[in-house]
């Protein structure tokens, strides 16, 4: 499946409690399971308070939305409709298609569902990885425009698409998003008062640590050369952090680096000196698509985006080092020792 974070893009701090913390905090410790499995070209890791059977059936939603959305999975809802050109998303599908299309119309096209052929000529989706020529990257871009999807208006769960010709879709830049909200919902749903979901790059909090205090994340370094591999630690409660970089997912060829990001109106990586964005906000799927969306609008329209929106925040951080915060979230983030003398910038509004 063509997931765009196959790449840890945060690790979780897992600092349960201190040597000092009460009895009644040891005993609810009993209370926490976990679970480590591999989906959506990533490995995920769980942790809740509350019954390991939570975590079975957890992990069944996730393998059973995959089968569903896989883009390279034959007979899922997907494929047919790239196959085909016709066909219906049903239950999340058609959410999750409607969340995404909606972030395309958003960010004027930074994020577009229908890129997917590029990525193909690219070969990020199978890992034969070469440059394509220009022309045939222009080719392949006349049939990327999310407007020429056809769809029906939202009805009884489903939604019917109609894609031109040689137009295909993939929902890989949002699903993990969309998983990692899917999952808070139903922990929470099912009395779990605390959770740490981390899908890779994507990570979502139910509620803080059994201690009471905020998780701590750890936001990974897009840098090759970082000694420790973490830029920063941000403390977060019931929230969704997701980043995307241009180190998840690249190579390299006349000793220029390519990555996965690619930049919907020019077919190629999105270049806008930018090394990663992180997103921070209350819906997983929105901070998954913007990570990307973001990415490719780069520095100055991204935080004019921010301006202009009241349901995230983002750390972005340029290539030459320098780190941008938002105003909402600086006071709960902390650069690491290695980057302690990083330019670091809080955006206001």
């Amino acid at each position: 499946m063509n997931f765009k974070k196959m790449g840890a893009g945060l690790l979780c701090a897992l600092l349960l409690c201190g040597c000092g913390a009460e009895k009644k905090v040891q005993e609810k410790l009993t209370d926490t399971s976990s679970t480590t499995f591999f989906a959506m070209d990533t490995v995920m890791e769980i942790q809740i308070t509350g019954d390991q059977e939570l975590l079975s059936e957890a992990e069944q939603k996730v393998v059973a939305l995959e089968k569903q959305l896989s883009v390279t999975e034959e007979n899922s809802e997907v494929s047919q409709i790239n196959k085909n050109k016709i066909g219906r998303l049903t239950g999340a599908g058609a959410e999750i298609f409607k969340g995404g299309m909606d972030i395309c119309a958003a960010t004027d096209g930074a994020l577009d569902l229908t890129i997917y052929p590029v990525l193909k000529e690219w070969g990020f989706t199978t890992g034969e990885y070469k440059v394509p020529d220009d022309e045939d990257i222009n080719q392949l871009l006349e049939a990327v425009d999310y407007n020429k999807v056809e769809i029906s208006d939202m009805e009884n769960d489903y939604i019917d698409i109609v894609l031109p010709e040689d137009m295909e879709i993939d929902l890989g830049s949002i699903t993990k998003g969309y998983t990692s909200q899917m999952l808070h919902d139903y922990f929470e749903e099912n009395g779990v008062e605390s959770a740490l979901i981390n899908l890779g790059g994507n990570v979502q909090c139910l509620g803080g640590k059994l201690t009471g205090d905020p998780w701590k994340i750890a936001i990974k370094s897009p840098f090759p050369d970082s000694k420790d591999g973490i830029l920063g630690v941000l403390q977060a409660k019931d929230l969704a952090i997701v980043t995307s970089g241009g180190y998840e997912r690249y190579f390299e060829e006349d000793g220029k680096v390519y990555w996965h990001i690619l930049d919907p109106t020019t077919g190629k990586p999105a270049d806008k000196g930018i090394a990663s964005v992180t997103i921070v906000g209350k819906d997983g799927l929105r901070c998954d698509g913007l990570s990307t969306a973001l990415f490719v609008k780069g520095l100055d329209e991204a935080v004019e985006y921010w301006k202009n929106s009241d349901d995230f925040d983002m750390i972005i951080v340029m290539s030459n080092g320098d780190v941008h915060i938002t105003e909402g979230i600086a006071e709960d983030f902390a650069l690491a020792q290695e980057y302690a003398t990083s330019k670091l910038i809080v955006e206001t509004r």
